[in-house]
């Protein structure tokens, strides 16, 4: 009993001392425009062994903004270690927490692509929301949060030669399903940050040939499948709609597309 309440009080502890310093904490430096970007270091880093390429955007699946950073910035939690580069709150607060020449430990195990070390060239995007809510359902992202976002992986693309922007789900399926069905990729797609089509083809080899075309670990296609839903056919998830193979099939022509023309 002695040893869960002294668990109990440093967690309090420990939040207490996240609203403190956000209570203290002013700018340091702003991006391209945005809301004031906040320097809130995380001791889970570590080096990079390749170049950034990949953005990949998380939901916490924690209430609140603080209980976040007491996640992200806990260097003694016995369930792993974990960080990102950056935290977006829902009124649209952008937090750093890990430099983005260092290798933050968000994705875990994961690939894309042919790519295994995800963590070692991406940069990773945690965004403020519950996931699922008491009744079951999806947390809407707010507009501000959807904004800073956008404006944040914009800025990002200026620096970097981003190749991908995936979902954790995408680049672990068989484990994620962050950010989820209610994320809104097509508008991040309207305006340059990723790929979109609503449109559906005919498909010309197997529904697993082209999900691996496409990027995705495809040793579990029901998963892989539920992965590319959550990312490019939402209302499969949401409403019930049919021809995930055409979708899949109108995707994978697109990336294709767009790899041969760069």
């Amino acid at each position: 009993m002695c040893v869960n309440a002294i668990s109990v009080w440093r967690n309090v502890a420990k939040v207490w001392l996240v609203v403190l310093c956000l209570v203290v904490l002013t700018s340091c430096s702003s991006v391209n425009h945005m809301k004031t970007l906040r320097m809130f270091p995380s001791p889970n880093f570590n080096e990079r062994k390749y170049p950034v390429s990949v953005l990949v955007l998380h939901y916490t699946a924690i209430l609140t903004c603080e209980e976040s950073l007491v996640r992200l910035c806990d260097a003694t939690n016995e369930a792993g270690r974990v960080s990102a580069h950056y935290l977006v709150d829902r009124d649209g607060s952008i937090y750093n927490l890990v430099d983005e020449s260092k290798r933050a430990w968000h994705a875990g195990v994961g690939s894309w692509a042919g790519m295994n070390a995800i963590n070692d060239c991406s940069i990773g995007i945690e965004i403020v929301n519950a996931g699922l809510t008491a009744d079951g359902k999806r947390e809407p992202f707010p507009d501000a949060q959807i904004d800073a976002v956008i404006k944040l992986c914009k800025d990002i693309q200026s620096r970097y030669p981003i190749k991908y922007v995936l979902g954790h789900s995408d680049v672990a399926p068989q484990r994620k399903q962050d950010p989820g069905e209610a994320f809104p990729w097509k508008k991040l797609a309207e305006v340059g940050i990723g790929v979109w089509t609503d449109n559906f083809a005919e498909p010309k080899k197997s529904v697993a040939e082209m999900l691996a075309g496409i990027g995705y670990d495809v040793s579990d296609i029901d998963k892989a499948t539920i992965a590319f839903q959550r990312h490019w056919h939402p209302e499969a998830i949401t409403d019930g709609a049919t021809n995930t193979a055409g979708r899949v099939a109108a995707v994978w022509q697109l990336i294709r597309n767009n790899r041969e023309m760069k």
